[in-house]
């Protein structure tokens, strides 16, 4: 499947509640991904989980945001059409006022091909 590379000034923001639904996703992610904002509000997040990931990537990130703390980390994702994409993420945990709950905010960036290359070898590993 064809792979988009992100542009160095692509910024994808997404925002779930605990449980990982979409409560919000801007412009760039709902462009790369392949959705339209009506497709992603409301479904888990992981309708762009491409099954290469490992299992214990995800499972490192909702251990170290439940707890409060900041993650970090390397991710492909697939797009709607079947292809994918590799991001670096931030997932910020926070309270949000308006709904009086915990909600997460994740901001992604386009990382180099080394950094690409470095994820792929530890997630070969985790397998």
């Amino acid at each position: 499947m064809e792979e988009y590379i992100l542009k160095s000034d692509d910024f994808l923001v997404s925002q779930t509640d605990e449980k990982g639904i979409i409560l919000f996703a801007n412009d760039d992610f709902c462009k790369i991904a392949g959705y339209s904002i009506d497709e992603l509000v409301g479904k888990n997040h992981n309708i762009v989980r491409h099954p290469d990931m490992p299992k214990a990537a995800f499972q490192g990130l909702w251990d170290t945001v439940k707890t409060g703390q900041v993650w970090h980390g390397y991710v492909k994702n697939k797009t709607k059409s079947g292809g994918h994409y590799w991001v670096y993420a931030t997932v910020y945990p926070m309270y949000d006022e308006v709904r009086r709950a915990k909600t997460y905010l994740s901001c992604r960036r386009k990382p180099s091909q080394k950094e690409i290359e470095d994820a792929q070898n530890l997630y070969a590993t985790l397998r």
